[in-house]
């Protein structure tokens, strides 16, 4: 194992760990009904959403780039 493996596995461990933290938006009951959902609804994100959405956008991107680094070598 190189140490862009190893930093992609580390990478991929926290992205886990941020998206299972995450609150869900939408209820389970809605998800299957085929009820109104209102996932996609302009809500404002604050203080620990916010924080958490930026944190897993940023490691998702670190993540795409580090898997195309580890590709390439």
């Amino acid at each position: 194992m190189d140490w862009n493996d190893i930093l992609l596995l580390v990478v991929s461990l926290f992205l886990i760990t941020l998206v299972v933290l995450q609150s869900s938006k939408d209820s389970i009951d809605n998800a299957f009904s085929g009820e109104k959902s209102e996932l996609f609804n302009n809500q404002k994100q604050r203080g620990f959403d916010l924080v958490m959405s930026r944190t897993t956008a940023v490691t998702s991107t670190l993540f795409v780039v580090l898997a195309v680094i580890a590709m390439i070598s």
